[in-house]
């Protein structure tokens, strides 16, 4: 087909197609200019075999132009007539339909000029054109008749070809008995449930079924009488007449006596009511359907192609469904003209009515027709235009989408294309669990997903998105293969913490016998899967009821690396380290069938021996994580302590802190830091005497920016503060390599810089004021003196009680005070007023207020440690300014950070200090109403204690103003009484001394009377 031609035949169909549109909007002799369309309608269906022939005759080219032309002065003429429309005269109109005669008579001969040979042997093909040929050659149009003469618009009709041989005389009579009332009504329920059984069609094809009647000629006797239909199993009756058997039988009902029935047209009385069929008339009837549908499906065919107007697909869609549900053999006819990837085309079309009707019509097709499903697979190579049908906001069309979507989700080249759409089995998916929304989509959609399931790529791709229903079904009760294939996808999903939970409630007695089996491929899927699903805490408990515990167990003790190529022991011990992790009570789980217990001597024996000699970083990790979980329980704590010292497992521990691999190293101190309270000074002196990286100092030096804090750091900084504090040989360690200036530089940048920088921030916090504070307990070693006195630790305490959040960096801060604030008794001296020179050995931070060692003024005299005194030579809190903040955080809702800072200010009412000037200066500091806030609101013994020791030094030591104060609290006699009643015998002393003061109690002088 060369291009020029090709060019004049879509010129020559969209011609056609808007003259046909064209003239059903012509109001003036409207028979004529419809029937003058239909006349073009049906010239469709030549053109179309000229077009496509598979042998063109020489004079194609001329053919088509020739009809070109004479098409084109139709349009210019329906045009004119279409613009004037009520204003055209008759002259003008006589005129045009003239013109318009002669258009169709010289097509008719164009149509005879096309050589037998292009239609390849195919003779209905040409008598078909021929007869069309002859039928537009004689063509003549009247103009003036009356309706009942244009029927012929309508139906064209020609003599009966089955006559009926019977004497009829209806003239006179036959009148007479249409005028009866019995038929009348007959015929209007008649007439009104033929109305209602082909209203739809006839209004959807209004314009397309006067075109199709044309294609082939009807004839009168194809009429049932009664209902005016085309009759599908036409019967005879006594008088010769026939009928539709159901409408004939319907008015022989009517008849309660047999010798009243009558024939409702004729009017003739009937002696039975036999009715014979009218087999030649219904041969030829069922011949004229066949011959009259197979040109439907071209003309239809050639609408679709042209792309026409909106109403003319629809309305050749819905004759195409018509003709399909007549006979299957429709469907062959229809898919062997190439309208299936027309349908296919038109999902995409704009018209809400098209796109729903074509889905009805590919259902049609496609519905129990394995063939046809395999054609629609090879011309839709991508159904993403039927996919996004199924969000449509219009409820047809989402309706039909998703029955259609079912039909050919049966099919396997359909249904694996469906399940690798994008984003169809998500759609899916979420209409299924819309049932709320719309449960008729919701059922057709757990439907498709049901067919779907046979395929294992789309199983997994459910479940990648949350839909894990299939995949958990296919691997609990399908083949092995198949769960291979299950369990390996189960394994590679990143799933949600929900997620975790539903496959480990439906799944973890099938993944358990998976790991006893003795297929490698099952068993590694397996154990990955169960690693993934253990990482989610609240699954621990579901896990240990499959009995996860002693096959882990047994995993990692018993069955040896021998027994198969593949080494379980560090998929064991993960899953093992996640179950225990999740907090489930295993202290009587028995994991061997010896009755030993996880916290056993041999399990934990075991443990530490394998990591040891592991060299498989992970494996080691997670060794140390089941470690970590038994310490919670002081059983097994005890236990693993023994093995630790038993085995210097101790060792093992402080070189793996310097691992590359940052997870094994953070456990490992993890697990030191729980083991430091029972073999701390073991742990220090090994640390200490540690080689290579493994130092004291490199813990802290390996810390960069406090922005960029990691967990590691962290934890080496709680390490080095956890560690016994008076251990002096790790603090000199810490103090020979210049710690602390890198200590207070990191304290001052996460000061600056917030905790919220980092998620470890406070915790790195923690641990280097831990470090600071370790100091304050070996202050009896001068280096260590020296170094507090340089750094002006009391100054830096001071500034962290209120300088943080964190309770325990308070904690620690007042209790490195109260250790520092013990000694400035000691280190205060009367003044001396000389220079001194001194070299300073270590950096002083910027936050720390210090006097200058060079050039220092004399001090003044302190009141309460009789002597010299600063903040940074004596440690004076009073000085520093620390009691009021030490005050403040009497008020903390945290009771050791309320003990801790009692504690501290407790150094100032000792009975080493002047205790009156103390008091003194407290009561200046309204400290008094702090300490009894704490009497009345801790119920903590210690502090308890402390309060009442404090105000009875008050009451002691005190002015008339703090004894006022003290006796006018309304609510302290009752915390006196319950502590007196209550409390230890030194809070009963202290407690019925106050009450005494009070006035309370008797004096003992005036307990006894005098005989």
């Amino acid at each position: 087909m060369n291009n020029t031609s090709s060019s004049v035949f879509e010129s020559l169909l969209a011609d056609i197609s808007s003259v046909i549109e064209s003239v059903e909007c012509i109001e003036a002799e409207q028979g004529i200019f419809v029937e003058f369309g239909c006349y073009l309608y049906r010239v469709f269906p030549a053109i179309m075999e000229l077009q496509y022939a598979e042998n063109p005759p020489k004079n194609k080219k001329e053919i088509l132009q020739s009809l070109s032309t004479n098409v084109n002065l139709a349009k210019d003429l329906v045009g004119e007539c279409h613009k004037k429309n009520h204003s055209v005269s008759g002259a003008e109109l006589v005129k045009i339909i003239a013109q318009l005669e002669g258009v169709i008579q010289y097509i008719g001969e164009c149509l005879c000029s096309i050589p037998s040979g292009t239609f390849g042997g195919a003779r209905y093909a040409e008598s078909a054109v021929r007869s069309l040929s002859d039928e537009l050659q004689s063509v003549h149009f009247e103009l003036q008749q009356p309706l009942e003469s244009k029927m012929s618009f309508a139906m064209p009709k020609e003599s009966d070809l089955y006559p009926v041989d019977v004497d009829e005389s209806v003239s006179t009579e036959s009148s007479e008995v249409l005028s009866m009332p019995h038929l009348i009504d007959f015929l209007k329920v008649t007439n009104h449930r033929s109305q209602l059984q082909h209203e739809n069609k006839e209004n959807s094809m209004a314009a397309l079924s006067h075109v199709v009647n044309y294609i082939e000629p009807m004839y009168d006797t194809f009429f049932c009488p009664l209902t005016k239909q085309i009759m599908d199993d036409p019967v005879t009756i006594e008088n010769g007449v026939t009928y539709e058997r159901k409408v004939i039988s319907e008015w022989f009902e009517t008849f309660s006596h047999q010798d009243e029935i009558i024939c409702p047209i004729t009017g003739m009385k009937l002696t039975n009511r036999v009715l014979s069929t009218n087999v030649a008339l219904k041969t030829t009837i069922e011949e004229w359907k066949e011959r009259n549908e197979t040109a439907r499906i071209k003309v239809a065919r050639t609408t679709l192609s042209l792309a026409c107007s909106d109403s003319m697909i629809l309305e050749a869609i819905i004759d195409l469904q018509h003709v399909c549900k007549r006979r299957r053999c429709n469907k062959v006819k229809l898919l062997s003209v190439g309208i299936l990837p027309l349908l296919i085309r038109l999902l995409g079309y704009e018209g809400k009515d098209v796109r729903c009707e074509t889905l009805e019509l590919l259902l049609q097709l496609a519905e129990d027709d394995d063939e046809v499903k395999e054609m629609i697979a090879n011309i839709m190579h991508d159904v993403s235009a039927l996919i996004e049908l199924i969000s449509s906001s219009h409820q047809e069309i989402r309706h039909a989408s998703l029955l259609l979507l079912v039909e050919l989700s049966r099919s396997r080249a359909l249904g694996e294309k469906i399940g690798s759409a994008t984003g169809a089995i998500l759609m899916l998916i979420r209409v299924k669990f819309n049932h709320h929304v719309d449960s008729f989509a919701s059922e057709k959609a757990d439907e498709i997903l049901k067919n779907l399931e046979r395929f294992p790529d789309t199983v997994k791709r459910m479940a990648e998105y949350g839909f894990l229903e299939p995949l958990l079904d296919h691997l609990t009760e399908g083949s092995e293969e198949v769960q291979m294939e299950m369990v390996s996808c189960l394994g590679e999903l990143i799933l949600s913490n929900d997620s975790k939970t539903y496959v480990a409630e439906k799944a973890s007695p099938s993944l358990v016998k998976m790991v006893q089996s003795g297929n490698i491929v099952l068993r590694k899927a397996a154990f990955t899967a169960l690693a993934q699903i253990s990482s989610d805490h609240p699954n621990g408990r579901i896990l240990v009821e499959a009995g996860i515990v002693n096959i882990m167990a047994e995993e990692m003790f018993t069955r040896g690396t021998y027994d198969e190529p593949m080494d379980s022991k560090k998929e064991a011990a993960a899953i093992l380290a996640n179950v225990l992790e999740s907090g489930v009570e295993h202290d009587r789980i028995e994991v061997t069938t010896l009755g030993h217990r996880i916290s056993s001597d041999y399990v934990v024996y075991n443990i530490i021996y394998m990591l040891k000699n592991s060299t498989l970083d992970e494996l080691s990790t997670n060794l140390i994580r089941i470690l970590l979980c038994l310490t919670k329980s002081l059983e097994s704590m005890d236990t693993i302590v023994a093995v630790v010292n038993a085995c210097e497992a101790s060792y093992t521990l402080i070189e793996l802190i310097n691992s590359p691999h940052e997870r094994l190293g953070v456990a490992s101190i993890k697990l030191l830091i729980s083991l430091a309270p029972h073999i701390g000074n073991t742990l220090a002196e090994r640390l200490c005497k540690a080689r290579g990286q493994v130092q004291p100092q490199n813990l802290i030096e390996c810390a960069t920016e406090a922005s960029h804090i990691t967990e590691k750091q962290a934890v080496s900084a709680n390490f080095l503060a956890k560690l016994p504090q008076q251990n002096l040989t790790l603090n000199l360690a810490l103090l020979n390599n210049d710690v602390v200036p890198t200590v207070l530089r990191r304290i001052t940048a996460i000061q600056r810089n917030g905790t919220r920088t980092s998620r470890y921030a406070t915790v790195y916090l923690e641990g280097l004021v831990g470090i600071l504070y370790r100091f304050t307990t070996t202050l009896y070693e001068p280096k260590v003196l020296f170094l507090a006195q340089t750094h002006n630790l009391t100054s830096v305490f001071t500034e962290l009680l209120t300088g943080t959040s964190s309770s325990e960096v308070q904690r620690l801060s007042a209790t490195g005070l109260e250790n520092l604030s013990s000694q400035s008794i000691n280190l205060s001296r009367p003044p001396q007023v000389k220079k001194t020179k001194s070299k300073k050995l270590f950096h002083i931070p910027n936050f720390s207020s210090f006097r200058s060692l060079e050039t220092r003024k004399t001090p003044a005299l302190c009141p309460v440690h009789r002597g010299a005194c600063s903040s940074d030579t004596t440690f004076c809190l009073i000085d520093s300014k620390a009691v009021e903040r030490l005050l403040v955080c009497l008020d903390h809702e945290n009771d050791d950070v309320v003990e801790a800072s009692m504690a501290a200010i407790c150094t100032l009412l000792d009975d080493k200090v002047d205790v009156g000037k103390s008091v003194s200066l407290l009561s200046e500091m309204n400290a008094i109403q702090y300490i009894l806030n704490v009497l009345k609101e801790h119920k903590q013994e210690g502090l308890r204690q402390k309060s009442l020791w404090m105000i009875e030094k008050f009451l002691v030591r005190g002015e008339k103003e703090s004894v006022s104060d003290i006796s006018e609290d309304r609510l302290l006699p009752a915390s006196l009484i319950s502590a007196f009643h209550n409390g230890n015998d030194s809070m009963k002393q202290m407690a019925e001394n106050i009450l005494r003061h009070l006035n309370r109690m008797p004096s003992p002088s005036t307990s006894y009377c005098s005989l």
